[in-house]
């Protein structure tokens, strides 16, 4: 079968890798002209420091300049090619952006993927050949010039760290300062001796507001979150923990939920992004909802499109990303191959909508669909992983990866977050 794959990021190689060990033919579309997606350090930013504005040049990395992985590297890497031990000149547990994106780069060369993207290539249109076929017409663009293909099947692997969510509040179109996107931060030297606004409570806030807590006049960290507890932070004299915004207004006043206000040049959004599929024309079979995409059954294959399209990548908090991305990859280059059968069409909606039905009960919002860590759904982030496995014939996460995420897991809920990085794994004792 003829396939083609949407992104040469990390979910676009492990899905080449995976379509190619199953004797599929596979074209890779890649915007740019390198491989890494996400992990392509640009210094660039957009226009429009919200990234908003639909007219603006979009700049598709979001990295900054210092960013080391959330993950340790024990957990990273693929199950054919481990990130255990540095072998490009660092021996942190928690790898530079260079460092993985050298990684990836090696796997591509490692197993001979290089040689199936297409570089400088933009979809722009992705179709059904026509409502009685299984086909898919991949329109792309190269300087300038538009061109069709057919494919058997499509694979969209084109990441979601681009196009940002920015937090409402009132009076924020007519608030004076300056406010931006963590998709737009990349050093903390135009923050020099600016009171600063960071939105958020995920892992971006944190380091972000720590980088430029060190520079700023003053950082106060803003969180919806209801169990932020109001207060300077221990560790730096110049950082508060407050709640969420309840309005800003035009002298440049920001008032807090709590009480609490402070005159800020700077609020800086880290509040996460959309998944966006631009090029993506079912008809509204597949549609983005509050950040649900859906109806996917396992987060993958839409219900009616099945199996000839297909997302890798949308899940979150698995806490072992590239072993996620992995296991999807091959369990959909089963399916293609007929090695593995989904349910019917009718089973896999049921299933979705009950998957939907439980989140309602336990009123987790919509945009949480893709999370894998629910706290109000008991199960393991690694249950998925564990399903995807069996499906392609594997024994599932292995112990020793298990042990390392369960204590990662509880350093960075014991210290709320903060300090992730001084984290290091001795056995199990810390």
């Amino acid at each position: 079968m003829k396939m083609a794959v949407i992104g040469a990021g990390v979910s676009g190689l492990a899905t080449a890798y995976a379509l190619k060990s199953e004797n599929h033919r596979v074209i890779v579309y890649e915007k740019s002209d390198q491989i890494g997606g996400t992990w392509v350090y640009d210094p660039k930013v957009e226009s429009d420091p919200l990234g908003i504005d639909p007219s603006r040049e979009v700049v598709h990395g979001s990295l900054y300049e210092s960013l080391r992985t959330n993950i340790p590297r024990q957990l990273m890497g693929f199950f054919d090619c481990p990130f255990f031990t540095s072998k490009y000149g660092e021996s942190s547990t928690f790898p530079s952006h260079e460092e993985v994106l050298e990684f990836l780069n090696e796997f591509a060369r490692d197993f001979r993927l290089v040689e199936l993207i297409r570089f400088e290539t933009e979809v722009v249109r992705v179709e059904r050949v026509d409502l009685r076929n299984d086909q898919w017409v991949v329109e792309s663009k190269t300087n300038e010039l538009n061109s069709n293909e057919i494919f058997d099947a499509v694979v969209v692997c084109s990441g979601h760290h681009t196009q940002p969510r920015v937090a409402d509040f009132p009076g924020m179109e007519k608030w004076p300062g300056k406010q931006m996107h963590s998709h737009n931060y990349r050093v903390p030297e135009p923050f020099q001796d600016q009171i600063v606004v960071v939105i958020g409570d995920g892992p971006s806030a944190k380091d972000i507001s720590l980088e430029i807590s060190k520079v700023a006049k003053e950082v106060r960290l803003s969180s919806r979150s209801p169990n932020v507890k109001v207060s300077r932070l221990d560790f730096a004299d110049n950082m508060w923990q407050h709640s969420k915004i309840d309005y800003v207004d035009e002298k440049g006043e920001v008032k807090f939920e709590d009480g609490a206000s402070v005159h800020a040049g700077i609020i800086l959004h880290c509040t996460g992004y959309k998944y966006d599929f631009p090029f993506l024309k079912t008809g509204g079979i597949v549609t983005v909802d509050d950040n649900r995409v859906g109806p996917l059954y396992k987060h993958i294959f839409p219900t009616k499109l099945a199996p000839t399209l297909s997302f890798v990548g949308l899940p979150y908090n698995s806490g072992v990303v590239f072993l996620m991305i992995d296991l999807q990859a091959k369990w959909i280059a089963h399916v293609l191959s007929g090695r593995r059968n989904l349910p019917s069409e009718g089973n896999m909606l049921s299933e979705v909508e009950e998957y939907y039905r439980k989140m309602d009960e336990k009123r987790i919002p919509k945009h949480h669909t893709h999370s894998l860590a629910h706290k109000n759904i008991p199960t393991s982030q690694l249950d998925y992983l564990d399903w995807l496995a069996s499906e392609v014939g594997l024994a599932g996460v292995d112990d020793q990866t298990r042990f390392i995420q369960k204590c990662y897991l509880k350093y960075v809920i014991d210290n709320c977050g903060w300090r992730n990085r001084e984290w290091e794994f001795d056995n199990g004792i810390q």
